[in-house]
């Protein structure tokens, strides 16, 4: 009986992997495009294992049931996706997405030009292979690639190690970060109470979410006319999280050093929370939020901070978008306008307002054209969000009172996305998304600014902000005398850019950055 010729095309020369040379060719194609990592061993024993064992004919049969769940679970460890704990994590968060905002998401995934480059990979695979050993080239391709195209793993790197220091012996990524996190430990910033004769004003905090630097770029925002009212710019403020939990717990520890992530579920210290330092200072907490505060208990985060002022009454507030999981999202020109109308009969000589908003959320649906996807309408809901605070800045000017606006982003909506992450993922807590623009607005009758806007390019974080906000309730910005912006920037802390989520660190060396995933090696952030 004659053997039966190999499935598919494939000669004898290369029937070792037959057809399961096309899935490591694949890889192979993704990891040459940046779009996938590449773990060479456990995937070398996968392929010596399909070569070798499972290429036997009486064990070949098996192949299938034991390749095909453990390449699903290979090729998903060598991408840029969140670990399996994680999404396990977050299923509770994921089971109230919509079904529309859910396909959406499954959509971003789905890149012609990749299917397109793929396919010609594949067909020029399938079709060489009948002339030469395509395993043994798949091995020697995958060794060759793991090396050529794999960021550099540094042991120690002087670009790190001595932070702009040349005489400093050269550390390793993790004594650096070490080193790092017990420095920041012991800074902090104290609020003063004013002075007795001072012109009372409001710190007027506008926590926005989803807002980078490289969403107002990718969108042509970046010169939209609100950020160029600010007296003080911060361009490197790294907002360090990349989720609303994690970012709004920084925010309101604002007054001492960066923490390490896991330390965010932990009590802070009194010292170390934002807005009860402001009250002992003369302030009067006042929350007002765009939405209920339920999704992943954003109000209960809020609330752990010292936060105990109730949110400003949404009813009666026209809900223009819907967010992904149904629930209402308000309008933020006429939220910002009832807080002026309830601050104008408040006797409060003070206050510190924390507002909230996530118009620009990821999956937010426009009530005017609910069909289109939350892709296509952020750059609308942007400049829509821009006018609004421009024009409650323009309000705040004509009403006389006198307040300092400080914009601050929770971290970056990753509008268009990169190669290790599909657009709205922020799993890897990158520059893109974490360097936000954070500014400060001097407003008052008597506010008057001598000199230029200031343009911080040092890297700086919420201590910064802390620093900036202690310095005017010294020494208020306002009298005929004028004030300076570098008079409040002056010693203001620097903090090198560290930035974390639950399974990704990336720390700044210079203009590159390492990263490091789960318990992976340190790695360069191509």
């Amino acid at each position: 009986m004659q053997p039966s010729p190999p499935p598919f095309g494939f000669r004898s020369v290369s029937d070792r992997l037959g057809l399961w040379n096309l899935y490591f060719v694949a890889k192979l194609v993704l990891f040459a495009m940046g779009l996938t990592g590449l773990h060479l061993v456990e995937n070398l024993v996968f392929l010596a294992i399909l070569a070798g064992p499972l290429a036997q004919p009486r064990w070949r049969r098996f192949r299938p049931w034991f390749g095909v769940p453990v390449a699903i679970a290979l090729a998903y460890y060598d991408s840029w996706l969140p670990g399996f704990s994680r999404v396990v994590s977050q299923a509770g968060l994921v089971s109230s997405f919509s079904a529309a905002y859910l396909a959406e998401l499954a959509g971003r995934f789905v890149d012609w030009m990749v299917l397109a480059a793929l396919a010609v990979a594949l067909g020029v695979a399938f079709a060489v292979a009948r002339f030469i050993r395509l395993d043994v080239f798949v091995v020697v391709a995958m060794v060759a690639m793991a090396f050529v195209l794999a960021p550099p793993q540094p042991a120690a790197d002087p670009a790190v190690a001595t932070a702009g220091k040349p005489s400093e012996a050269p550390k390793s990524p993790d004594a650096w970060l070490s080193e790092f996190f017990q420095k920041e430990g012991q800074r902090s910033v104290s609020f003063p109470k004013p002075p007795d004769a001072a012109a009372p004003f409001d710190v007027i905090f506008l926590h926005v979410c989803s807002l980078s630097w490289d969403d107002l770029e990718a969108t042509g925002m970046a010169k939209h006319p609100l950020l160029s009212r600010f007296d003080i710019v911060l361009k490197r403020f790294n907002s360090v999280s990349t989720y609303s939990g994690p970012a709004v717990i920084r925010f309101l520890r604002a007054p001492c050093g960066q923490p390490k992530h896991p330390a965010l579920y932990t009590p802070a210290q009194p010292s170390c929370l934002l807005m009860p330092g402001l009250q002992a200072a003369g302030l009067e907490p006042q929350v007002v939020l765009n939405h209920d505060g339920h999704f992943d208990d954003f109000l209960k985060h809020v609330g752990a901070q010292g936060v105990q002022a109730a949110p400003l009454p949404l009813a009666g507030i026209a809900a223009p978008q819907r967010s992904f999981d149904d629930s209402r999202i308000y309008d933020d020109a006429a939220l910002l306008a009832r807080w002026m109308e309830a601050r104008r009969k408040s006797p409060a000589p003070r206050a510190a307002v924390y507002f909230n908003t996530v118009s620009l959320h990821d999956g937010n649906r426009l009530g005017t054209d609910p069909a289109k996807k939350s892709s296509e309408t952020y750059k609308a809901r942007l400049a829509r969000l821009l006018d609004d605070l421009d024009g409650f800045v323009t309000k705040m000017e004509a009403s006389g009172r006198r307040a300092v606006v400080v914009l601050v982003p929770e971290h970056g909506a990753a509008w268009r996305g990169d190669a290790a992450q599909i657009a709205g993922l922020r799993e890897i807590p990158t520059p893109a998304i974490t360097l936000v623009p954070v500014a400060i607005k001097v407003i008052g009758p008597d506010a008057k600014r001598t000199g230029e806007a200031l343009q911080v390019s040092e890297p700086t974080s919420y201590l910064a902000l802390s620093h900036i906000v202690a310095r005017m309730l010294a020494d208020a910005p306002f009298g005929a005398q004028g004030f300076r912006p570098a008079d409040y920037t002056a010693g203001m802390p620097v903090t090198e850019f560290v930035s974390e989520g639950e399974a990704a660190t990336i720390l700044g060396r210079g203009d590159k950055h390492l990263i490091r995933q789960d318990r992976d090696p340190w790695k360069e952030l191509r």
